[in-house]
């Protein structure tokens, strides 16, 4: 019995912490703004339109359908065929300030208003990321001040 017993602890282990180990998965809304439903079906419930080049964070994917993460944290289904790869990254705080290098006491590049959109242009490193403004302009963000990493 006890034998049984650490098996089954063993594998309930496993599978925790298989779950928490998965990489976090984002993808933006495409070219077009999109419906977000409240189930994997165009008959469910319509909760919102998501603006182009918004970033989720894909939760689960069940065939056709994606259900998402906002960064507000509430939970819908969009269609997959709506998102795409491109990280899209969306200010968080008040004034974020995008900097020359990924140092604080590097020169100002530009500011960023809360919900603003920024193309993610390198992975993170520590605690900066580098980001592309649609205007063109790059420069490094703290990664505590953006959403969609």
């Amino acid at each position: 019995m006890r034998r049984l017993i650490s098996t089954c602890s063993l594998g309930l282990m496993t599978l925790f912490v298989g779950a928490s180990a998965q990489a976090i998965e984002f993808r933006s809304v495409g070219a077009s703004p999109v419906v977000m439903y409240d189930a994997p079906s165009l008959k469910g419930g319509k909760l919102y339109v998501a603006p182009r080049g918004m970033p989720l964070e894909v939760v689960f994917t069940s065939g056709a359908w994606s259900k998402v993460r906002d960064m507000a944290g509430d939970l819908s289904w969009v269609e997959s065929k709506d998102l795409i790869t491109r990280r899209n990254l969306m200010v968080r705080v008040t004034n974020a300030k995008i900097r020359e290098a990924a140092d604080e006491a590097s020169a100002l590049v530009f500011s960023a208003d809360k919900s603003v959109l920024l193309e993610m242009a390198e992975p993170a490193v520590g605690a900066w990321v580098k980001v592309k403004h649609r205007d063109g302009q790059l420069g490094y963000v703290k990664v505590n001040e953006v959403w969609g990493l």
